[in-house]
């Protein structure tokens, strides 16, 4: 009988012990990232930068090979732009084609920088309800702002944000190869217009139009 009660005090012990174990291994942990909304864990977003707010013409940020940076009325391979999130609200801007980061001088003068320095190479992003975002830099705080048309160095004087419309950076549709045509648009008199029921061998009369 002693043996017994020995055996039942030693496993007694143990059940403190399991319990917290046991609540530890189902203690649900969030999952990193789970929210788009969330801007913080290395996220990356391709985008074009679009503004027409207080500009002569609509133009998208554009970093160049030179290191210049302008506002381009249209499209291009050198203002597509890779959004990566660095902390929570802070990014850094990266031009895909040149491999340039934007960076932003104490003047508020922008340029692109092939080695990313933090101080002048990091941007603070609020999103505003519209569907726009503004960008400061988190060091300086001087507002993201597009040089004026023709001149990417001068006249920088913060005057307040520029708001910029992150707009996808879409690939280009793949080119259908040749001899091959196209999707034809669905026979709307048909009684099958999606072709859902295969060739004409075979089909019941009721599928005929």
């Amino acid at each position: 009988m002693g043996w017994e009660e020995a055996r039942s005090e030693h496993l007694g012990l143990w059940v403190p012990v399991l319990a917290v174990l046991l609540l530890e291994a189902c203690r649900a942990h969030p999952i990193p990232d789970s929210s788009p909304l969330l801007q913080f864990g290395g996220q990356v977003r391709q985008r074009y930068l679009y503004t027409d707010d207080a500009q002569e013409t609509e133009a998208h940020l554009e970093i160049r090979a030179d290191g210049t940076v302008v506002g381009a009325a249209r499209r291009s391979p050198e203002s597509l732009l890779e959004l990566k999130a660095l902390k929570p609200g802070v990014i850094q801007i990266l031009g895909v084609k040149t491999s340039r980061f934007l960076c932003q001088g104490p003047d508020g003068t922008l340029y692109g920088s092939l080695h990313f320095d933090p101080v002048a190479c990091s941007f603070r992003e609020l999103l505003l309800e519209v569907g726009y975002n503004i960008y400061h830099s988190e060091t300086l705080g001087l507002p993201l702002r597009l040089p004026p048309r023709n001149s990417p160095y001068r006249g920088l004087a913060p005057r307040g944000p520029t708001r910029f419309l992150p707009l996808p950076g879409l690939l280009p549709a793949p080119l259908e190869p040749p001899g091959v045509p196209g999707p034809q648009p669905p026979d709307v008199g048909s009684s099958d217009p999606l072709s859902m029921v295969g060739p004409s061998q075979g089909r019941s009369p009721s599928y005929t139009s």
